[in-house]
């Protein structure tokens, strides 16, 4: 039982400390003069993603390949079947042109990149499979290439951006700091206790990162996601949850396989091909909804359904 609270309190604790950081970040970039855009494309996107790189890091020192791989790749397909079809179902999606035509592609492109990578497609086969610390440089620079094509939308499209406040300098360093020990607190709390239970349920890790950790570290995109859906700004609602998988794969697993190399369960191809499964239906979608460029309501049930069917099917291969 008490596996279960230390569960429970560990994603509070990543939730709420990825919320002061990203609250106490914004304030000081704000203090330095850095425009909302370029906080919301940063600090903020970081911000959101950082219960995954938390609990990523931490699985990868202890050895864990399976829960961090599993946690981005079910944080991947949560992003778009569970949180796309709940905020499809608020209120329908319309795309602006450039979520559509550019970001949906380039997050299919980071799946397959990272497939590819997994698998050793590009070398000869040896074994045991690793994303490596040469994938993961491959993939933080495709990382850097994606932040330097966010920061050329600065110059061509213009975007209503959210205000954000700048606090006292005290108030500020107190909620990063806060924010980095609750991050750190909660992301080892999460990785024991789920560690604990796939032990005494006899679940593997992987299983674990592609259900509850993948769910509960995509809870802050969900939240993100809603209000905006509920707001009628459909634009924000997709582009946090295409962006939040970029910023997955190509930071936090790069990072991660740079740290330490992640073995690589050939099982995990199967989540990885739901994943860009995924996002071609989610594109096709957006290409083909009654009006040009929206995700209808049913659609948005069609999402959920297909996880629904999604974890069925993973709780029948254990």
């Amino acid at each position: 039982m008490f596996t279960y609270i230390l569960l429970i309190f560990g994603f509070i604790f990543l939730i709420k400390g990825a919320e002061l950081l990203v609250d106490g970040s914004s304030s000081l970039a704000k203090r330095f003069k850095i425009s909302n855009l370029v906080i919301g494309l940063t600090i903020v996107a970081l911000g959101t993603s950082a219960p995954e790189l938390v609990i990523n890091i931490i699985s990868s020192l202890k050895g864990s390949a399976d829960l961090a791989i599993g946690n981005i790749v079910g944080s991947t397909i949560a992003n778009i079947l569970l949180i796309g079809g709940i905020a499809a179902m608020i209120y329908p999606l319309k795309i602006l042109g450039g979520t559509a035509k550019k970001e949906i592609p380039l997050s299919l492109g980071a799946i397959i990149l990272l497939l590819l990578l997994a698998n050793d497609f590009f070398l000869p086969k040896t074994g045991m499979l690793f994303l490596s610390r040469l994938d993961g440089v491959i993939l933080l620079g495709s990382f850097l290439i994606f932040i330097y094509y966010t920061f050329g939308l600065l110059k061509t499209e213009s975007k209503e951006t959210e205000e954000y406040p700048k606090h006292h300098f005290g108030t500020t360093l107190a909620y990063i700091v806060i924010g980095v020990a609750g991050l750190s607190l909660g992301g080892k709390w999460v990785v024991e206790s789920v560690s604990q239970i796939a032990l005494d349920l006899g679940f593997s890790q992987a299983l674990m990162g592609l259900t509850i950790i993948a769910i509960g570290t995509s809870l802050p995109e969900l939240a993100t996601s809603a209000v905006a859906a509920y707001k009628k700004n459909a634009d924000l609602a997709i582009g946090n949850i295409v962006g939040s998988n970029i910023f997955n794969i190509f930071w936090i697993l790069g990072l991660s396989a740079i740290i330490k190399p992640l073995a690589f369960n050939e099982s995990l191809n199967t989540d990885i091909l739901v994943a860009i499964g995924s996002t071609v239906i989610l594109f096709y979608f957006v290409l083909t909804g009654k009006e040009n460029r929206r995700v209808e309501r049913w659609e948005g049930v069609a999402l959920f359904c297909l996880y629904m069917v999604y974890l069925t099917f993973l709780i029948w291969r254990g």
